[in-house]
Parts: structure tokens; C-alpha cells; sequence
């Protein structure tokens, strides 16, 4: 086998009197994928800002072509050819596809720049990614899957030794994951050293050499990939058996309309949209990013301007802003936890009750009632955090997205909206997460779960409505909640295999 480009040789990392990994080892080769899971808070990240530059190790070593070496910053490992993909978007919204592709590296021609070859070469290595994305736009505007295609399209343009890869297909659908590991092993059989992580275990088998898998900051499996099945895996993360990953679902009770919706429009996203959600029910909502999923409800939720009838518990009702959402009883948790749903340099108490701030209101801010209910958002969804008053950006994103739910909850909704419960979790947070949503519903609370998995609508759901450009393709239960019938529906293919019963009006 060949001599590592990069590795770490008994590396740890602390901050402040907390030892976050402990004597971690681990090696790069060139030509190989190194997958590099574990849960959220195990170490994975930090294991990769120390190889990056991002962050000095506290004591070890780290070997650059079998030297040792420091890096001072990241621009500094970048010059040595180690390029890493974050997880959350490094982007520059305001600018365009082409200034971001460039930026601090942007082409010249004298004292000008090459305007003319910058949308040349951002173009070819879209291209590459089948991202469609105008070199022109703004950043901003662009879905989530477009930024993380101009991210990678960045990376892959600066040729490195050592691409470090952490969770790249979070935000990418099925089609989009499969282009991105057709450039990954491009990158593998031209000598590049890829080190992957991911919490699709999946993706992790088809595409990793080699596996390293971190629990609390330690390694407890270093070896070949293909030495372990995803089961296995699994359950090396997380240090239990993980195999009933969903809860049970109990009988349907007699159907006891809460939420009733009939020809609601999300001008520009959706139209005639009809459903109704019942007490105690998990009503999945599945189809293929760009189906308008997410506008729809948030146009439910007044978050989008919209139009229809609405009724809840019977009674119509006028949603024009969130906050009218919550004094009838809806709750909406958003697919964008680090944007738009937790305030990352606040502490963990501020953001739990910011939604419900009135509630813990006078003349003052109640802190003590604020630490009460803090402890027991804690206890009950099991939020991890050495330090109650940690910058809630420090948190693992399991934590973040448990604090997220917490804080929703809070305001005591009858009717939650969950998009993308468990995007970017791994399996041992994600069979967590399940499980307070089915205890939720098993509580009387009626749940609508958004999601791109549709593994996680067929095992949580009661029963899923699947879109399709903006409308509702129809709805699959029982023994018709297959990925085949999903897919059918969510593609608007016909004819060969069981067709889904197409969804009436409710």
C-alpha cells in the first residue's frame, strides 16, 4: 500500500479543560477514499479542521508526505494542496456563481480581469456536476443543492492532493449524489487522497477504501471499508444496537380532523393543494426537491404570501404571518436550522425561548424561569453540551437540531411542521428524533414531516402525500408506502409496476 500524503499521529484537541479527541490516528493515501463517520459531537470535525488548517492540534503530530509539519491557517494548507468542502456553505450570498467561484484567486489580464475566462472555467466545472446554476446569478437566490455544487465545483478546480469532503451530500438528491461520486472516483483514479464523511452509510459503502469510525472522540474502528456492513457501521457509531430504527406505529385511530386545507396556492411554488391532518397523526410529505414542498408549507405557516381556505379544529382561519400561525396552535420547524432557526452566537437559553419570549416576560426577561425551562428541554430531548452557556454554532448538529425542536415545541403547538427532521444526523440522533416525534403524535399532536429521505416518510409516517410541480400527486398507506409507488408518483411515471391511488379532495 502506498505511504500516507496526510495523517495524524496521536492527536488531540482541547478546549479549555475539555479533551474533545484523544490520541487520534489516522492516514490519507493517495488514489484511496477514507471515510471518516461516527455521530454528531464524536470528533469528526474537528479531526478534519485540524488536517485542513482550520484549528492546531493540542498535542500529536501531523505528517505532510511522512514530514512533520504545522499549519498556521487554512490558506496555508490550501498552498500545500489540502482543500476542504465544508459542511455549512462558505459562500459570499451577495456575489455571483462566478465571483464566488474565484474569489481571492480571481483571473487577470494585465490590470483587468478575465471576466471572459472566469465564466469560461466556472462554467466547465459546473458542467462537470450537471449544475445548471447561470454563472451570473446571485448566490443567494440559489437553492440549497446549487451552493453545495458551486462549493465542491470550487474544490475540485484547485487541483488538490487532499480533498477533505465533510457531509457534501447533505442537501443533494439522489441524482445529484450520484454525479458527485462519479467526480469523486474520478478524483480517486487520478491519485487524489479523499477523505469523506457522511452520515449516509449507504453512500459510505459504495464509495470508501478505507474507514475510520470515531465515538467521544476516540477511534473505535480503523481498517477496510469493506470489512463492515452498514449494520455494523451503525453500530460501531453509536455503541448500540440501532436495527429498529423507527418506532412501532400504533393502529390508526377513527380519523379526527385538526388541520383541513383546500385549493391553498404558494404563488410561483404551488397550487391546489388539498389535504386534511388528523389528531394523532404523522402525515408525510414526500416528492423531489423543486416539487414545492417547502413553500407550500411555509406558506401555510405564514411565512410565504398565500391563498385558500384553512381550518383548524373546524374553524377558519387567516394565516398571514407566523406569529398568527402559533396563536392557532401551528408550529413550523424549518429544513435551515443555521440560517433561519437557531441564532448561532447566542446561548442555548436565549434561542429555547425566543419563539415563546412572552411567556417569560414582564417588566423583565424572567432568566430563572428561562434556565427552569432550559433544564427541562434538556432532560427531555436529551440536548448534550458540557457548558449550559455554550455559543449554541459550538454545538454538534444533532444537539443543534434537538435544541431546534425543543424550542418549537415550547410554544406548545397542536400542529407541528417538521422539514427535514433529520438532515445532516446520524443514525444514533436520527433514531432519537423518531422517537420524540412519534411520542409527540402519541401525545395527540398531529405532525406533518417534510423530507427527502424516503426511507424516513415510509418508516415514520402514517400515511405520505407525494408532489409533483407544485400540486399533490397523490397519497400512498398500508402496504402501497414503497419507495416504487413514492418515486411513481413523484415522477409522474405510468404504466409498469402497482400505481398509487392518485389523492381526491379532502
Amino acid at each position: 500500500m502506498s505511504e500516507p500524503i496526510l495523517s495524524l499521529h496521536g492527536v488531540s484537541r482541547s478546549f479549555g479543560a475539555v479533551e474533545v479527541l484523544h490520541g487520534v490516528d489516522i492516514a490519507l493515501r493517495p488514489g484511496r477514499v477514507h471515510a471518516l463517520i461516527g455521530e454528531n459531537g464524536a470528533g469528526k470535525s474537528t479531526t478534519m479542521k485540524i488536517m485542513a488548517g482550520y484549528q492546531p492540534a493540542t498535542s500529536g503530530t501531523i505528517r505532510l508526505d511522512g514530514q512533520p509539519v504545522t499549519f498556521a491557517d487554512m490558506a496555508e494548507a490550501e498552498a500545500r494542496g489540502i482543500v476542504m468542502i465544508h459542511q455549512e456553505f462558505n459562500l459570499a450570498e451577495q456575489l455571483t456563481v462566478e465571483q464566488n467561484f474565484f474569489l481571492g484567486r480571481e483571473l487577470k489580464k494585465g490590470w483587468l480581469l478575465d471576466k471572459a475566462g472566469m465564466r469560461a472555467v466556472a462554467r466547465e466545472y459546473l458542467d462537470r456536476l450537471s449544475c445548471a446554476a447561470h454563472v451570473d446569478r446571485v448566490v443567494s437566490g440559489l437553492p440549497n443543492s446549487d451552493k453545495q455544487m458551486l462549493e465542491i465545483a470550487r474544490a475540485l478546480s484547485r487541483d488538490a492532493r487532499v480533498l477533505v469532503m465533510d457531509e457534501p451530500t447533505a442537501v443533494l438528491t439522489y441524482a445529484e449524489t450520484d454525479i458527485l461520486l462519479e467526480q469523486v472516483r474520478a478524483l480517486r483514479a487520478h491519485g487524489t487522497a479523499i477523505l469523506f464523511t457522511s452520515h449516509k452509510l449507504d453512500e459510505v459503502k459504495a464509495i470508501a477504501d478505507d474507514l475510520t469510525i470515531m465515538r467521544d472522540g476516540d477511534v473505535v474502528y480503523s481498517g477496510p471499508a469493506a470489512d463492515l456492513d452498514e449494520h455494523q457501521m451503525a453500530e460501531a457509531m453509536v455503541g448500540r444496537d440501532v436495527s429498529n430504527l423507527f418506532p412501532p406505529k400504533p393502529a390508526a385511530p377513527a380519523p379526527q380532523p385538526v388541520l383541513e386545507v383546500a385549493g391553498l396556492a404558494v404563488p410561483g411554488y404551488a397550487d391546489d393543494i388539498s389535504f386534511t391532518l388528523n389528531r394523532g397523526e404523522i402525515l408525510g410529505i414526500a416528492g423531489l426537491i423543486g416539487s414545492g414542498r417547502t413553500e407550500t408549507f411555509e406558506g401555510l405557516c405564514g411565512l410565504r404570501p398565500h391563498r385558500g381556505t384553512v381550518r383548524i379544529h373546524g374553524r377558519p382561519v387567516q394565516i398571514r404571518h407566523p406569529w398568527d400561525a402559533l396563536a392557532y396552535g401551528l408550529g413550523y420547524l424549518t429544513e435551515d436550522r443555521k440560517t433561519r432557526g437557531l441564532l448561532l452566537n447566542k446561548t442555548m437559553r436565549e434561542n429555547l425561548t425566543l419563539q415563546s419570549l412572552g411567556a417569560f416576560s414582564g417588566w423583565m426577561i424572567d432568566q430563572k424561569a428561562e434556565e427552569a425551562a432550559l433544564t427541562q428541554a434538556i432532560g427531555a430531548f436529551d440536548i448534550r453540551a458540557g457548558d449550559r452557556a455554550i455559543k449554541v454554532g459550538n454545538l454538534s448538529g444533532g444537539n443543534q437540531q434537538k435544541l431546534l425542536l425543543a424550542k418549537t415545541m415550547l410554544a406548545e403547538p397542536d400542529i407541528v411542521v417538521i422539514d427535514e427532521p433529520t438532515r445532516g444526523i446520524d443514525i444514533g440522533t436520527k433514531q432519537q428524533i423518531y422517537d420524540f416525534i412519534r411520542a409527540l403524535a402519541a401525545q395527540g399532536r398531529s405532525i406533518v414531516v417534510i423530507s427527502s429521505e424516503m426511507q424516513e416518510v415510509i418508516g415514520l409516517a402514517d400515511r405520505v402525500l407525494v408532489m409533483r410541480l407544485g400540486r399533490i400527486a397523490g397519497e400512498v398507506s398500508g402496504d402501497r408506502m414503497t419507495e416504487d409507488d413514492i418515486v411513481r408518483l413523484a415522477m409522474g411515471v405510468e404504466g409498469q409496476g402497482r400505481e398509487a391511488a392518485p389523492m381526491e379532495a379532502r
